[in-house]
């Protein structure tokens, strides 16, 4: 009688779901870098000396004319001078306006980002094209070409069609993104299941309303970010505002604090206390606005893309 011996078959391994493989990688870094009471300390340390800087400034702020005058500046307040604060705003130029300025900029700047990032990342990420894979390299080929190079061209452009003195060249080129934001939204999307665009196409929908109804929502947090990253950097922007204005009324508070040091009289030193008073103006929105927004920074996760779809 022959014996038929069948080998049983070794049980299939259920492979992980792609978020389930995420958070077990992140586990297992977590576990390698594990802290210690070292890395606490070498993080308290670290971060004390960088805040040596801030803490300068908020001295200097607080600081009376006579310390100014004697340049006696201490990294520790020894004085508390809060009157400089409402002082600032009693100068002969309009730092209220200053302000304003700002705000109109960077709001405006923010919403143009917002905008066209959001559409042409969609577009690269989800439109096909012929050649638009050599349109996006050619794109990430901008971030190479250094800003000083475009200075010039840019300004004859800007000049010949009136735009000098005016807020728009510091907000219109936002309107056409820039290559970063555009590779942030186009990596975001590209991990998205191209499966909510085909369902979204079965119910009649156009590419239009897929990005405004479906994808628009799933692009918060990276959106987000991007706004972030346009308002720090228009916020504190000192270039362009020099180049292109010349009335003292449309400056930002950026240029506008480098115009303080020319209030002081002839022969004395500029009131060095109500310049760090603008500094800290400069400085507090933008760590409020961090403070506000961490959470979507976090959440971007471009590696993953899983944010949108949580």
């Amino acid at each position: 009688m022959a014996t038929v011996i069948s080998a049983a078959a070794p049980p299939q391994q259920q492979e992980p779901e792609p978020g389930q493989e995420r958070a077990q990688s992140k586990d297992r870094i977590l576990r390698v870098f594990r802290a210690t009471p070292f890395t606490y300390a070498t993080l308290i340390i670290a971060s004390a000396v960088l805040c040596v800087p801030l803490v300068f400034v908020v001295s200097i702020a607080l600081a009376s004319d006579q310390t100014v005058n004697a340049n006696t500046f201490t990294i520790l307040p020894r004085e508390f001078h809060w009157e400089n604060f409402t002082r600032v705003f009693s100068t002969d130029l309009p730092m209220q306006r200053f302000l304003l300025n700002s705000v109109i900029i960077s709001t405006g700047a923010v919403i143009g980002q917002v905008l066209s990032s959001g559409l042409v990342g969609y577009a690269f990420a989800r439109l096909r094209a012929p050649g638009k894979n050599a349109l996006f390299i050619i794109v990430l080929a901008t971030m190479m070409i250094p800003a000083q190079i475009t200075m010039i061209p840019q300004f004859i452009l800007f000049k010949e069609l009136g735009w000098v003195n005016t807020y728009l060249p510091l907000i219109v080129p936002n309107f056409f993104s820039n290559a970063f934001n555009v590779f942030l939204v186009r990596q975001f999307v590209s991990r998205l299941p191209s499966e909510i665009d085909e369902a979204a196409m079965v119910d009649g929908l156009g590419f239009f309303g897929i990005y405004r109804r479906i994808m628009l929502p799933m692009l918060s947090p990276v959106l987000i970010a991007i706004g972030i990253f346009t308002l720090t950097a228009t916020w504190g922007d000192f270039m362009g505002p020099l180049i292109y204005l010349n009335d003292e009324t449309k400056m930002p508070l950026a240029l506008g604090v480098q115009y303080i040091t020319s209030t002081s009289a002839a022969l004395q030193a500029p009131p060095w206390n109500l310049v760090m008073v603008g500094s800290i103006l400069l400085t507090l929105p933008m760590i409020l606005v961090y403070y506000l927004g961490q959470r979507y920074l976090y959440e971007m996760d471009i590696s993953g893309g899983s944010a949108g779809v949580k």
